[in-house]
This record gives C-alpha cells, structure tokens and sequence, in this order.
C-alpha cells in the first residue's frame, strides 16, 4: 500500500530504504538540476580528478532544463526530462552518495542495480505539468556551467514538489508493476 511521505534533502540511507514503489513523495528544501550535458561536465571534472561544483552526497538531482523565468517569476516551466539520457553517468553519480533523482520514463537496469547497490530511489515527476512544478520553486540559482544556459546547474529550493517512487532501493520498478497488475490473463 503506498503513502505519502516529506523529504527534506540531504537524505539518509534510511530515509531511502523506506520508500517504496508507489510512494507519493513531497520534496522541500535544496535539490540540484542536471541533465545530459551538465551530467558529462560532472564525469569529465571526476575522470580529470577535479572536485565537483556540489557535493552530490544525500543529494537529490533534478533532471530538468527550465525554461527562463518571466517577469516577477523565480524560474519558468520546470517539467522532468527523459531520464535514459542520464542512465551511463548515474552509477558514477550515486557511488559519490547520490540518493535520489526526478525525471521522466524508465531506467536501464544497471541504474536500478545502482539503486539497490548505493541505497537510492528514483522518482518521477508528471511530464507537461512544468509550470504547476514551478510554482513550487521558491528560489533559484546556476551553481555550475552557466554557459549551458537551461542545462547548467542549477540550486532549488522547493517547497511540497510532488513526485512518485517508480524504482525503490529494492530493485522493484513501479511500471513494471503496473503492467503486472493490469495485464489481461491470457
């Protein structure tokens, strides 16, 4: 039976092993933005031996590119990008104590090896809701690759972001559940 559960990152082991597939979770405090070219950026900075501009460890990473805010706005549209862009950084990422990631879509099966491996969840967010997700960003700012422009890195706070558990640390996966679940005997 899922739940409902408030994160506040930085997260713990154990704030990760109790979520569940299906778990509807409210995200407030700093997370990070990241997508495909700020995700090369960060493993080319670890391969070079240079330290990251943020330290991942407990850390949730948004797989968004937002759009420019408009006037009297702090940010604009902010909806979740597909994560299987992402699935050849994240082992890396999670092994420096990554602990969760929002995005849209299925995961490789060596990310949810990884989940299970460093203890961390991955959560969706409802593609083409953007500007409802932006209403729960209070602040914003580029910490990193400000030439990336929409990909560069950015730092939320958010207050009550919504998001749903589809990969738990205990390798289920919640779409695969739900084709389970739903599928015709046959």
């Amino acid at each position: 039976m899922s739940k409902e559960v408030e994160l506040t990152p930085p997260l713990s082991d154990a704030d990760v092993m109790a979520l569940e597939i299906g778990d509807r979770v409210l995200i407030s405090g700093v997370l990070y933005t990241a997508r495909d070219a700020a995700h090369k950026r960060l493993i080319d900075m670890l391969v070079a031996g240079q330290k990251l501009p943020v330290d991942l460890k407990g850390q949730i990473l948004y797989y968004v590119g937002p759009s420019p805010a408009r006037p009297g706005r702090v940010i604009g549209a902010a909806g979740p990008t597909t994560s299987y862009r992402m699935d050849s950084y994240t082992p890396t990422l999670l092994a420096l104590g990554l602990k969760a990631m929002i995005g849209k879509g299925k995961r490789s099966p060596e990310v949810i090896a990884a989940l299970q491996q460093y203890k961390a969840v991955y959560l969706a967010a409802t593609g083409g809701a953007g500007a409802l997700i932006a209403k729960c960003v209070k602040r914003a700012e580029v910490v990193a690759f400000p030439e990336l422009g929409p990909e560069a890195v950015h730092r939320l706070e958010v207050e009550n972001l919504p998001a749903i558990v589809v990969n738990d640390c205990q390798g289920r996966d919640l779409y695969d559940e739900g084709v389970r679940q739903y599928a015709v005997p046959g």
